[in-house]
């Protein structure tokens, strides 16, 4: 039986030809959608699996499809860095660059302030596994070298913090840990890679949860690990393959669009939330505003040395008073800000944290996280007062 007599309908359905049927010759503005698990080679003495797109582009889909790498190489120029790869979220970006770096019997060194599921893989499958992670003053910068041990592989640095908002001196802490030998990995999420030059200030690896501002939306779920040093790209590689970190062309069809716009919604919500920033500022009911362009957020100095700009996230830190119910009360009152996690898209978000782990600068029951989308500014400053009703 040949595929070229006649044959059932179904047997024409089963057999696929790669061969294109459309016209060539179409060119778009828009990064076609790549899917694909099986990729086909010419020769059998073609056919390998392997993670390197440096050596094989494509081999298997769970390495990545054009879609993919493409997201990766706009990643990797976008943060000046030389390699990028990507991940199904931040979190497993975070938990990719542990497990490429860190072995049983190993240290890290991890901010107090880090995003609380870094803390909890610390504290929780990286103890299991042997590796022993403490956590440090953010504020600590070139007395790290005091925590740095024999076995210290690598050093985390968050900036700003997560809810906190505490800004690092990296070059600082960066420049102890070479000199250990440890490698530093930055959470640039913040920044969106480009409000803070990771590699400039002495980051090795730099990770974005580009769920944030790079997808811009709130519709998808990506990570992305970039480096520019060659062992660093084959250790996150190696780990990369074994974890089996496929990530979606369609998330990364999303990721490439958010980033054509990325620049004008970064400098919008900057200015938005600057405003309204600066009136919560003089409100009688918030003891402190935690931003870092403002002089009340801790490290603001070094946010002024280092920083190009500020995004969307800040924290507010109410006066003693009001009880959780009525802080609750405050959050539910809202209208224009929508209460849920995560931020850095175009819909305003709040988010009370009751029982915030600090060990070093506690603020109790009284800190609330705001993310400022693209509503009008003044709007959102009307829905922030009538819900101060609550808190009377």
């Amino acid at each position: 039986m040949t595929t070229d007599s006649p044959q059932p309908f179904d047997w024409r359905l089963a057999v696929v030809d790669p061969t294109p049927r459309a016209p060539a010759g179409f060119r778009s503005l828009v990064t076609p959608t790549s899917r694909g698990s099986t990729t086909l080679f010419e020769r059998a003495a073609d056919l390998r699996d392997d993670w390197d797109a440096e050596k094989a582009p494509y081999t298997y889909g769970l390495h990545g499809t054009p879609t993919v790498l493409e997201l990766g190489a706009r990643i990797a120029q976008l943060e000046q860095g030389r390699h990028c790869f990507i991940t199904p979220g931040g979190q497993a970006a975070i938990a990719l660059i542990y497990l490429a770096f860190c072995g049983a019997g190993d240290h890290a060194l991890l901010p107090d302030t880090a995003y609380g599921p870094n803390q909890g893989l610390a504290g929780g499958l990286l103890k299991r596994l042997g590796i022993e992670v403490q956590t440090y003053d953010p504020l600590i910068g070139a007395g790290i070298a005091a925590l740095l041990r024999p076995n210290t592989r690598l050093v985390w640095c968050e900036s700003p913090g997560s809810a906190t908002m505490e800004i690092q001196d990296v070059p600082a802490i960066a420049a102890a840990a070479h000199r250990a030998g440890a490698v530093v990995a930055l959470d640039n999420t913040y920044a969106a890679g480009v409000l803070f030059d990771a590699f400039a200030h002495g980051a090795d690896v730099t990770m974005q949860a580009l769920t944030k501002y790079i997808g811009g939306h709130s519709d998808l779920l990506l990570g992305s690990v970039t480096c520019r040093d060659e062992a660093h790209y084959r250790a996150l590689g190696e780990a990369r393959n074994f974890l089996g970190m496929a990530a979606s062309p369609d998330d990364c069809s999303l990721a490439l669009r958010g980033l054509q716009t990325l620049g004008v919604r970064l400098a919008q919500l900057e200015r938005g939330t600057l405003e309204v920033a600066q009136w919560l500022a003089r409100r009688p009911e918030v003891r402190t505003v935690l931003h870092p362009a403002l002089p009340s957020c801790p490290g603001h100095e070094i946010w002024r040395r280092d920083f190009t700009g500020s995004a969307s996230v800040f924290s507010i830190v109410l006066r003693d008073g009001p009880s959780r119910a009525q802080i609750e009360a405050f959050v539910d009152r809202l209208a224009l800000f929508k209460i849920g996690y995560s931020w850095g898209g175009v819909t305003s978000l709040a988010a009370p944290y009751f029982n915030l782990r600090r060990t070093l600068r506690p603020y109790g029951d009284r800190l609330v996280r705001l993310n400022v989308g693209l509503e009008p500014p003044a709007a959102l400053i009307a829905d922030l007062e009538q819900a101060f009703a609550a808190l009377a």
